[in-house]
């Protein structure tokens, strides 16, 4: 059986925008694409973390570096195929006070540990939905800024910049899906479904 790991977020863990809680396994995408692969050979392995960012330290929450878990993942001798990679998100909050460019660098350098151990036509980058206009205000999340959600429009193109470079293949999350309203960060149970099917299709040409 193959491995395909699914390396991401909160929006990977399946955040409920609405209470908090972890949508179910039929919910959140990840689990909506281990159902679509379970006839053709395939285990999903999830591991989805909320606050996980590329390469920024959290000061109130440890264990946060995607770059760092990943690079856990690999030295365990983990038996891992393939790889979609979503984050940068949490990259984008005002303590971090970054760049579109910076935060690509970031992705870039968990991509230098996945590369390592997994082919690049085997790699599915995808850069994360935009951040709601109003994330920032009161009510929402105040880790983010006004300037934050400029940062996260700006995701799109640096990541396809780095997949180029990388070879490996591209997927703009921001192209299917947006925030729910509810809380202008994750996605809905909808938009679930969404990145469900549209992930469905490439990885199938991955793991084939």
């Amino acid at each position: 059986m193959k491995n395909l790991l699914c390396f991401g977020d909160s929006n990977t863990w399946g955040y409920n925008p609405a209470n908090g809680e972890r949508f179910p396994e039929n919910v959140r995408w990840t689990g909506l694409l281990r159902d679509s692969l379970k006839d053709e050979d395939v285990n999903v392995l999830e591991d989805g973390l909320c606050g996980r960012t590329t390469v920024y330290e959290d000061s109130y929450r440890e264990g946060r570096k995607g770059v760092d878990s990943i690079r856990d993942i690999f030295s365990r001798g983990e038996n891992v195929n393939a790889v979609v990679l979503m984050l940068g998100t949490n990259d984008c909050k005002t303590c971090n006070h970054t760049t579109p460019e910076a935060i690509a660098e970031g992705i870039d350098k968990c991509l230098d540990v996945i590369l390592e151990n997994v082919p690049s036509e085997k790699v599915l980058l995808i850069s994360p939905i935009l951040l709601g206009e109003n994330v920032w205000k009161e009510g929402f999340d105040p880790e983010f800024c006004r300037r934050s959600v400029k940062v996260s429009r700006g995701l799109k193109s640096e990541y396809s910049k780095v997949a180029r470079k990388r070879h490996v293949r591209f997927m703009a999350a921001s192209d299917l899906a947006a925030p729910s309203s509810t809380d202008q960060e994750h996605l809905s149970a909808d938009d679930h479904k969404i990145m469900a099917d549209a992930i469905y299709k490439e990885v199938r040409k991955m793991v084939s």
